[in-house]
């Protein structure tokens, strides 16, 4: 999540938006640092919130994110849980097998429009 959370401030930092103000990149560890919870706020365009879960090696996920002029409220996902697939190195959602970094690049590219945004979420999770 550490480098997730770089990679989102410093992509924030350089939008030129009048909406930009707004933004904001915020994360909370527990205490031993495993887990914690990423928020991302985007002014008009709503809010994520990431929780991992280490114990069940899972990230929860959920977003409010409103209906503006340039996003359809149908194009984003509801609250979901992730599963670590340690064999791939990826967060998959098992209900449809969606991936969570193609979720956050799609969502993030549109609502921010930037289509350069690449989250890589390839990590190592302790057996």
């Amino acid at each position: 999540m550490d480098r997730l959370t770089e990679y989102l401030e410093e992509t924030i930092e350089a939008i030129d938006s009048d909406q930009a103000a707004a933004y904001d990149v915020e994360y909370s560890a527990s205490m031993c640092g495993k887990s914690g919870v990423l928020t991302v706020r985007l002014g008009d365009n709503g809010t994520y919130v990431l929780n991992k879960q280490p114990p069940n090696k899972q990230i929860w996920l959920s977003n409010e994110l409103f209906l503006t002029h340039r996003i359809p409220r149908n194009r984003y996902s509801g609250p979901k849980r992730y599963d670590w697939d340690k064999q791939h190195h990826v967060w998959f959602y098992h209900r449809d097998g969606d991936l969570l970094h193609d979720l956050l690049n799609r969502e993030l590219r549109q609502a921010l429009g930037d289509d350069s945004i690449e989250v890589d979420l390839a990590e190592r999770v302790d057996d």
